[in-house]
């Protein structure tokens, strides 16, 4: 497995280069995140999802979610935001708060593990943003560990349990850690909550209070 240090507030082009092309190819890359570090792939490619799933050890069955470069990117290779999405969006992106959107023919059906869902979020972490950005398309963004086992915040912790695995780990020193992103289903007429995390729901509900005024 390849390693490269990246400053994760200025990443080196040549570094997220060397990274996009890697995961254009099929290839699995770890890099910091919000909170831990997660496992990112394309996943408009069955071969790199299938990839993923045996990395990570985990059934098939389960929805990966996905990380965007900014809500342009999420509305032109997705499809726009609906219901309250697009105010949530501009309140709370980028940031840990992950939108469930319908997946539509943008990726394959082992991300959305047969619910026509995704969630989705744009990430305050600049390699993560950047990296989607490089690629040009959205990315997955699942922790970088093995099911069952604690999540790596850093990679070191990573290299423990994927060492051999990955094609590529972008260490940006210890991830920050905390809640993992709140998730909204914003498919139906009101937005609900489908996981509580680093951003409270009345926070959430109170951002649309004001927006409507």
């Amino acid at each position: 497995m390849l390693v490269r240090r990246i400053d994760p507030d200025n990443p080196d082009p040549d570094i997220l280069a060397e990274a996009a092309g890697l995961i254009e190819r099929g290839g699995i890359v770890a890099c910091a995140t919000d909170t831990l570090y997660g496992l990112l792939a394309d996943p408009t490619n069955a071969n790199a999802i299938v990839r993923l799933f045996d990395i990570k050890g985990r059934p098939g069955d389960r929805a990966v979610p996905l990380i965007a470069a900014d809500a342009a990117q999420v509305a032109a290779q997705i499809g726009p935001l609906p219901g309250s999405g697009p105010q949530l969006a501009a309140r709370w992106w980028p940031g840990p708060l992950s939108l469930l959107v319908p997946a539509g023919p943008f990726v394959v059906p082992g991300v959305h593990g047969g619910t026509g869902r995704v969630a989705v979020r744009v990430p305050a972490q600049a390699v993560a943003r950047g990296l989607c950005r490089m690629v040009g398309r959205p990315l997955t963004a699942t922790s970088a560990n093995r099911s069952g086992e604690p999540p790596a915040a850093t990679a070191a912790e990573v290299r423990a349990q994927l060492d051999e695995s990955l094609s590529l780990l972008l260490d940006a020193g210890p991830a920050p850690g905390g809640p993992p992103s709140t998730i909204v289903d914003v498919t139906g007429r009101a937005p609900t909550l489908v996981r509580a995390g680093a951003i409270p729901w009345e926070h959430v509900l109170r951002s649309l209070e004001e927006g409507a005024r």
